[in-house]
């Protein structure tokens, strides 16, 4: 199952994707697995060579809650090579480009991915046009259904 950050698609122009490690404890992995988790305000942050993931929040799983309990807004380590991580440093310090999750997800080994997505932001203008783009479209697919 994989949760999506449906608002960075429609906020930001995306660049380009990187995949990264979280570092979480067990109940926050099994949260995410039943999809108790949100990415609609969350974002990214390099902070003392630390790759940090800011207000993802992740529900608590019930029944580890009373044994370890954590703060579902807590800021997460995120994982990625040092080499991407410099490369990344770099970009970022181009005027109007941001690091924003896309999503989260379960790879075939079984590990907590992170989708992160190098974006500039998107004027109103910009979505104005991809809005008028989506109806087009739909309006096409409800034609050929006829």
């Amino acid at each position: 199952m994989a949760i999506l950050n449906r608002r960075a698609r429609h906020e930001y122009h995306i660049l380009d994707t990187y995949e990264v490690g979280m570092v979480l404890t067990g109940p926050e992995v099994k949260s995410i697995r039943s999809g108790l988790a949100n990415l609609a305000e969350a974002h990214c942050l390099i902070r003392a060579d630390k790759l940090l993931l800011i207000g993802c929040h992740i529900s608590p799983y019930k029944p580890a809650y009373m044994n370890n309990p954590s703060d579902p807004a807590r800021s997460r380590q995120l994982l990625m090579h040092k080499k991407e991580q410099m490369k990344l440093v770099g970009k970022l310090k181009e005027k109007g480009l941001t690091l924003v999750p896309l999503k989260m997800y379960f790879n075939e080994r079984g590990y907590a991915k992170l989708q992160v997505g190098l974006a500039r932001g998107k004027k109103s203008y910009d979505k104005r046009q991809d809005q008028k783009e989506k109806d087009i479209k739909r309006d096409l697919q409800r034609q050929y259904k006829m």
